[in-house]
């Protein structure tokens, strides 16, 4: 059984040896991240810089709860705002391993910058079993790259640094309980944000699209489970599909977006069964979206486990 106290003792001594320089960290916000930041902060304090990157690309409000929590760990951090970088690197791009490979290598060279200034050798992230597993390599397929493991650049110049890469989801929730980190509990969120949810070449406009359709299903899911009519499930959000469909609003023809709406419940996110939500939530989201999201005529919900499906559609 996964002993969180003693983790703790481990890798904060293991830490404390390692970095023996300045480091710097890669926050996105999510429980992975969050929770390497605290330990690293315990073991080194001062010697930590967190480094948070607005893609542009980032979920409704994130960036100001980001810096929240970051504020309330008490850890030295800049927010880098590099929305123009990310479009302009993914500019008709619709590959989805390409997507990911174009944004782990353009978060390399911006910590390479932000490590430059503050004199950082070290690069330390949140990295979990799940991300090198599903990323493949020696005798595993690749299931995909995530940005942060196979997306990292050959002649990436800071060490890596990973001291969670052999826990899992659930072990990582009781770390960060443990470490009183206040987004334990809270659902995963790609690295590569809503570029994986955006399925097809990415723009700015349809970013937006996908986050408010996104903040609709968390708004949703979330007043429902404080209502008792629903267990919240492990993962719940929006995707916006490549596919246009007719559809009227008014008495007016109109030729859509579509939106997926993706529920999951899951313990460490290798395996999942989609979540069965009742109707009457799926009818308030596929309401709202389809009233205020512009442009988008069709919701649809996906009943896909896992496998065979992942999680994420990209």
């Amino acid at each position: 059984m996964f002993d969180a106290a003693r983790f703790v003792d481990e890798q904060v001594a293991s830490l404390r040896k390692t970095l023996d320089r300045m480091a710097v960290i890669a926050v996105s916000g999510g429980v992975d991240s969050t929770t390497a930041a605290a330990l690293a902060a315990k073991a080194v304090g001062e010697k930590l810089f967190a480094v948070y990157v607005d893609t542009g690309m980032m979920r409704k409000g994130e960036t100001a709860d980001v810096e929240g929590t970051l504020r309330g760990l008490g850890i030295r951090h800049v927010v880098v705002h590099a929305e123009d970088r990310f479009f302009t690197a993914l500019a008709g791009v619709a590959d989805p391993e390409q997507k990911r490979h174009l944004i782990g290598n353009l978060f390399i060279r911006i910590f390479e910058e932000e490590a430059v200034k503050v004199g950082a050798a070290y690069l330390v992230q949140g990295t979990i079993a799940p991300d090198w597993i599903e990323s493949g390599g020696q005798l595993r397929d690749r299931i995909k790259s995530h940005h942060n493991v196979a997306g990292l650049p050959d002649t990436m110049k800071l060490q890596l640094v990973e001291p969670l890469r052999d826990l899992y989801k659930d072990e990582v929730r009781q770390l960060a309980r443990a470490l009183g980190v206040r987004v334990a509990e809270r659902q995963p969120f790609p690295g590569p944000a809503l570029a994986v949810r955006c399925l097809g070449v990415v723009t700015p406009e349809k970013i937006e699209i996908v986050r408010q359709a996104c903040a609709i299903v968390e708004e949703e899911i979330e007043a429902a489970a404080a209502a008792g009519t629903l267990t919240l499930p492990w993962q719940y959000f929006g995707v916006l599909l490549p596919v246009r469909s007719v559809g009227v609003h008014g008495d007016l023809r109109v030729y859509g977006h579509t939106v997926a709406v993706r529920a999951v419940q899951s313990v460490d996110g290798m395996t999942a069964e989609y979540a069965r939500l009742p109707h009457e939530v799926l009818d308030r989201i596929s309401v709202r979206i389809t009233n205020e999201v512009r442009d988008v005529s069709r919701v649809v919900y996906d009943v896909s486990h896992k496998p065979p499906a992942t999680i994420e559609w990209e």
